[in-house]
């Protein structure tokens, strides 16, 4: 007969030699997380997606009981942070903002990634408001005198965006086709570089997210359109594409992204982190200063709505003629 205490002692190492115990969450293993962890920001310091990730990190950091810390890699449209994603681990420690390029410049352009297969979709937590601007003393002053100059001067009228690709980028390009003009795109690593281009007099107009907005407000910067379904409600005088008649809309939600193969338990762990931070006042604040609104899908959502945006970007992309070579 075995006593008690051996008889619980064998038990006890029969549970943890199991293939349960081996199969324990990396969570309950590595008490996620005891580091801190990389959020990146694929634009550059000082724009308005730095200034609402910083808002998000400092705030899902808080959350998870440990520090988030952001790193920028701007330039190639902002995919630098998709491309980090592939090559590191899956342990939680490297997230990337992912917008909708990563559905898109598949098609035209070769990627390091496979949108479908390399990333774990954590969530989507907002959109972007966009919009072109000129200078303030701009003989451009609506959308009608840019049609009539480009008619005038194909190929003539300069515009710069955040980089070939992006939503900025391809709205206007849409706008172009609708309207029959010709337009000169001027590609840049983020909004801080256009910007400083069109104010300096390089570029003719800008197109971006709302980081304009302390320009178009302090009256150095007139805004011509912007790109959504409605007028947005801090610029209610200024009309979109789609009501001057262009049939374009371009609203761009995003979210975060980890590797493939991240433990479902540190998914959750991360979701329901950044999650909690869409009802951050501080967090909605800076929605609000760049007139961004909650957008919120789940990981089965936001995975489902990349696969099925993949397959509307490359209809897209076909119909503009910028769809990658073969």
């Amino acid at each position: 007969m075995q006593g008690p205490d051996r008889l619980r002692r064998r038990l006890l190492q029969a549970a943890l030699a199991s293939p349960a115990a081996v199969a324990l969450p990396a969570l309950a293993q590595s008490g996620y997380p005891n580091r801190p962890i990389k959020l990146i920001c694929p634009w550059p310091a000082g724009g308005a997606t730095d200034a609402v990730m910083r808002a998000i990190a400092q705030s899902a950091g808080k959350g998870l009981g440990g520090d988030m810390i952001v790193e920028n890699k701007a330039g190639a449209s902002g995919m630098l942070g998709p491309n980090e994603l592939v090559k590191a681990p899956p342990d939680g420690y490297t997230l990337s903002q992912l917008t909708i390029g990563v559905a898109r410049l598949p098609h035209m352009q070769k990627m390091q990634f496979d949108p479908l297969k390399d990333f774990t979709y954590i969530l989507n937590m907002t959109g972007y408001t966009f919009g072109m601007v000129v200078k303030a003393d701009s003989p451009i002053k609506s959308v009608k005198d840019l049609v009539d100059y480009a008619k005038a001067n194909p190929g003539k009228f300069t515009y710069g965006s955040p980089g070939q690709g992006t939503t900025p980028h391809l709205a206007v390009e849409e706008f172009a086709d609708k309207a029959g003009i010709k337009l000169q795109h001027v590609p840049f690593k983020g909004f801080a570089d256009g910007m400083q281009a069109m104010l300096g007099g390089h570029t003719m107009a800008h197109s971006d997210s709302t980081g304009w907005s302390g320009h178009v407000d302090g009256g150095t910067a007139r805004l011509l359109a912007t790109y959504g379904s409605k007028r947005t409600k801090k610029w209610a005088n200024v009309p979109t594409l789609n009501e001057l008649g262009f049939d374009t809309i371009s609203e761009s939600p995003f979210g975060i992204g980890a590797p493939k193969g991240l433990d479902p338990a540190i998914t959750r762990r991360l979701h329901d982190a950044f999650r909690r931070t869409l009802e951050d006042p501080a967090v909605l604040s800076a929605f609000e200063k760049y007139d961004q609104s909650v957008i919120y899908m789940n990981s089965a959502d936001y995975e489902k709505f990349i696969r099925d945006q993949y397959v509307k970007e490359k209809v897209l992309i076909e119909r503009l003629g910028l769809a990658m070579k073969t």
